[in-house]
């Protein structure tokens, strides 16, 4: 018979608040904070130090991409959109807490991504230098702007010209025109990869960063032929090229380059972003620094700009002498009259520099101005997985808020569970958690050394680790604290475990010593409380460094792996040599026996896992367990199955009697230095380089080898499917086409189905076509017999059923399905487009329909008799029924119009200041939803008060009731 085994799932993923890939933004209310947690989008509020929601698509299949980046709606407080390691895109309402869609386009990791001002368009831009406009609304993909030869690293909308401006590491701006969909300029002047850009909200500059020591300005001018909104717009040009107005003869010429911005820091640009009324330009690099910069209003910049014109009449005065001068005419003049002009540092005054203790990942303004006295909110991601809130003023930065504590700062080292599963403890460069597995929450925080591994003391209230200084340091958990710190060792501590009796516990360090340790309670000199302590009892010397120790189960045995690739087996009373297992080619990184005893597995940096017996120390079998080292093994208790991590990011499950690999658990996204079994082995807990702790949990569902062997290989082979990318997060080998436009979508698995369905209801259609066709004949010829539908069809026409097979593709596949339709079925599906736009339910559906199959089968179809009274006689239906919708949609915008006009003649408040209205009212709403709820503490503690006095003495209450 066949053998069953259990299944392991991934249950839940904690300790990470903010990962290094991805950048961070405010929602549009100012409280909440959004930053990628690896596949997971985390929803913080910052000042109450909590996280609200974990977005994560539950429903996807196998490992999912890490986030890399996250961009608001403008224009609503709950819609957020979500870029992802494998191209695609995810539109999440972050109040429901549920994914609106999935936007699949991109064959290379999402780098950057925007909405414009009223949200009805989403721009990406990804590592396979596409960008692509979605439309946000319909959720589907527009088109595809091709051009740049490297990873686009971001994007800006100019709206009020239609325009879309893109960086790429190229070294290029492209400015593109939405509506011809083609790149009208490109800007050079960069030495250096571009990293961000950004517009001002009035659109009078944008900004841009690089590796050079500067900033560089761009006055944006969107038409030609347009007069200049302000004075501002007028009067911004270059001081050194005052002529470049009249130089500029195209008007394709968008972004006019005004001067630069000299940079305090000689670190690369990373991100550059104006807060939200354009006061503030905020100027973070790759390092511990943002810089602050002010934006003068008119005046200012002009009384800078005449400082600036008379110190060098001054100096012009003083060189050439005075007669000269008086003939060169006086500059503030020419300034005043508008023949001069400003220069960017006219317009730009540095503020100061804001200084964190860790580096600095990704920063964003709060959307909602402060109170009077500050300038802005800044929201920044660190290094050490940490966010940081901080008020910028006139003359400093003031450190507000932070949120460090649910995760480590560095890597997870070691992971050890409790005697009763119920308390997990984690060790990092400076920290030693304690976690609650079964909430995943951290109870505890406390500094230590650099632990690199750890027990718990019998009865679960004490815990030692040893450091990577050689140290062990002693925990009280109830305390929170460190209560003593013993020099044990003088080098690194790589392995503790406790002893079978649990009377102490085994040490193996660097320094070639396996130490033997009791427990022991001292009474410190003056003080009344007793501590407990460890002391050496004895000593086991080695000739190499000592990497791995384990004790057997019955406490007869003592394995001790050494740095010469070999494992010695020593009897614990004793301490005499018995066995040398000797095969591994480089050293053992792990290894652990199982609960009768039988077996000892080694895990090591060549990759190989070797299960051993301890009776003769015969070698059962090697396994080729990972594509990099094996770096934790243990068993499951009572049982011959065991789990395996290394540094190739996976998780295995063996079967050690078979010697067959059971399962593989794909999640984590960096190397995972650490396991723990439970023990019931009910789950098991592994830690990370990417800083995330993941249980996994056993389930009730069976499965089989046989039938895993099989998944892998349909894995396999689905991944190979449109792989034309290098890695996961690959470039493009191409180089693609300038100035090209493509469809919008990508091949995946989901459009490949769509396909298939559509195919296989046109076939089933068209059998039902020739059953009623012929059924009509056998009914002229008299045989009276009735007709039975295909049951397949579910009652509907064959026009119907191949309506509802289209229909049911998603949006955003459409256009793939389509391109993969072979042209007999497109010819199929366009006789049938007459019957569907007659109806007049899916004129949309029909029109994108016909327009798609036109333009992947043109050719075919003017060359083809039999088309041409398809399409002549779906014409005129077309034609006629799209004006009709448009009819309808412009009689009901001007009916809109006009309803509007009513309520401005009737208000006070007019609807050009609608949005800042809006926002005022939501803040208002905000402040008193806050003021009801801290009232309504205030009333139960009121109340709470009330029956403590009264059920204290019941005998006034008596007399009071008399």
């Amino acid at each position: 018979m066949v053998k069953a085994y259990l299944r392991y799932e991934a249950a839940n993923v904690f300790g990470v608040v903010t990962s290094q890939e991805s950048n961070i933004s405010f929602d549009n209310t100012g409280k909440l904070v959004l930053s990628g947690a690896l596949e997971e989008l985390a929803v913080w509020n910052v000042k109450q130090g909590i996280c609200v929601k974990k977005l994560v698509q539950s429903t996807a299949s196998g490992p999912q991409s890490a986030v890399t980046s996250i961009a608001c709606m403008p224009s609503s407080i709950s819609t957020v959109a979500s870029g992802y390691g494998d191209g695609s895109i995810r539109i999440w309402d972050i109040v429901k807490g549920t994914c609106e869609t999935t936007l699949n386009g991109h064959k290379g990791a999402t780098t950057a991504l925007r909405y414009n001002k009223t949200g009805s368009l989403l721009a990406s831009g990804s590592k396979d230098t596409d960008i692509i406009i979605w439309d946000a609304v319909g959720e589907a993909g527009l088109f595809r702007l091709r051009g740049h030869r490297d990873q686009v690293t971001d994007l800006v909308f100019l709206e009020s010209g239609k325009k879309l401006v893109s960086s790429s590491k190229d070294n290029f701006l492209r400015v593109w025109d939405l509506d011809t969909q083609h790149c009208i300029q490109i800007v050079m002047g960069h030495h250096s990869e571009i990293w961000s850009i950004d517009v001002d909200p009035q659109e009078h500059f944008l900004v841009t960063g690089s590796a050079d020591q500067e900033l560089r300005v761009y006055h944006i001018h969107l038409d030609m032929h347009e007069q200049p909104s302000t004075a501002l717009d007028a009067k911004v040009a270059d001081p050194e090229n005052i002529e470049n107005d009249t130089v500029r003869q195209s008007k394709w010429e968008v972004l006019i380059y005004t001067g630069e911005i000299k940079r305090q820091s000689k670190d690369r640009v990373v991100t550059a972003r104006f807060n939200c009324i354009g006061s503030l330009l905020a100027c973070q690099v790759a390092g511990k620094v943002v810089e602050i910069y002010r934006v003068l209003d008119e005046k200012e910049a002009l009384k800078k700009a005449k400082r600036r014109t008379r110190r060098k009449r001054e100096k012009a005065l003083k060189k050439a002498g005075k007669e000269t001068a008086d003939e060169s005419g006086d500059p503030s003049e020419k300034l005043e009259d508008g023949l001069g002009g400003y220069s960017a540092s006219d317009v730009f005054q540095f503020l100061h520099t804001l200084r964190t203790k860790h580096k600095i990942r990704s920063i964003s303004f709060c959307p909602i101005q402060p109170k009077k006295g500050l300038m802005g909110i800044l929201a920044l991601s660190l290094h050490n997985n940490a966010l940081e809130v901080y008020e910028v003023g006139e003359e400093l930065s003031a450190h507000k808020h932070a949120i460090n504590l649910p995760g480590h700062g560095s890597d997870i080292r070691s992971l050890v569970l409790s005697s009763d599963n119920t308390l997990l403890m984690s060790t990092s460069h400076n920290l030693v958690k304690i976690w609650n597995p079964s909430t995943c929450s951290c109870l505890r925080t406390m500094e230590a050394g650099y632990g690199l591994c750890g027990c718990f003391v019998p009865g679960n209230r004490y815990a030692v680790v040893g450091t990577k200084s050689g140290t062990l340091e002693i925990f009280d958990i109830g305390a929170g604290e460190r209560l003593k710190s013993i020099e044990a060792h003088s080098a690194s501590v790589w392995s503790l475990v406790p002893t079978v009796d649990g009377s102490g516990f085994i040490s193996g360090s660097a320094d070639n010593d396996v130490k033997f340790w009791e427990y022991e309670i001292l009474e410190e000199s003056g003080q009344e409380s007793k501590q407990l302590s460890a002391r050496n009892v004895r000593t086991l010397k080695m000739t190499e460094d000592v990497l791995v120790v384990r004790i057997s189960p019955t406490g007869t045995h003592i394995a001790v792996a050494l740095l010469d690739n070999t494992i010695k087996v020593f009897f614990v009373d004793s301490l005499k040599f018995f066995l040398s297992l000797y095969g591994h080619k480089l050293p053992v990184l792990c290894m652990d026996i199982s609960s009768d005893g039988d077996l000892l597995v080694s895990g090591s940096a060549d990759k190989n896992l070797k299960i051993w017996g301890l009776d003769f120390g015969d070698c059962h079998r090697s396994l080729f367990a990972h594509a990099d080292s094996v770096t934790a093994v243990q068993f499951v208790r009572n049982t011959h199955y065991m789990f395996s991590v290394g540094k190739d990011r996976l998780v295995k499950y063996w079967d050690a009697d078979k010697f067959e690999l059971l399962l593989t658990l794909e999640g984590h996204h960096a190397e995972v230095w650490c396991l723990a079994v439970s023990s019931h082995g009910d789950f098991i807990v592994t830690g990370s380089h990417d800083r995330s702790i993941r249980r996994w949990d056993r389930t009730e569902e069976p499965f089989f080898i046989e039938e895993e062997r099989e998944k892998r290989l349909d894995s396999m082979f689905e991944s190979g499917l449109d792989d034309t990318t290098d890695g996961q997060f690959g470039f493009r080998e191409d180089v693609p086409e300038e100035g090209a436009v493509g469809f919008a979508g990508k091949k995946t698995q989901e459009t490949v189905t769509a396909t298939d369905s559509i195919i296989e209801a046109l076939d089933t259609a068209e059998a039902e076509i020739d059953r009623l066709q012929q059924h009509e004949e056998e009914m002229k010829n008299g045989l009276k017999t009735r007709f039975q539908s295909n049951v397949m069809m579910l009652g509907l026409s064959p026009s119907a059923y191949i309506l509802r097979a289209v229909s049911a593709v998603r949006t955003n596949d459409l256009e793939q399905a389509l391109l993969a339709l072979p042209f007999t079925d497109a010819l199929k599906l366009f006789s049938f487009l007459k019957e569907w736009i007659s109806g007049g339910n899916k004129v949309e559906l029909v029109c994108r329909v016909a327009m798609l199959l036109l333009q992947i089968h043109h050719h075919q179809l003017i060359s083809t008799p039999s088309a041409r009274a398809i399409l002549t006689s779906l014409q005129d239906v077309l034609r006629s029924r799209v004006k009709g919708c448009k009819d309808i949609l412009g009689f009901n915008i001007a009916a809109m119009d006009h309803l509007k006009q009513l309520l401005a003649e009737r208000s006070d408040a007019p609807f050009k200041e609608a949005k800042s209205k809006l926002m005022d009212i939501r803040v208002r709403l905000s402040k008193r939803i806050d003021g009801e709820a801290k009232s309504d503490k205030k009333r139960q503690k009121r109340h709470k008060k009330f029956h403590k006095i009264h059920d204290g003495n019941p005998g006034k209450k008596i007399h009071d009731g008399a």
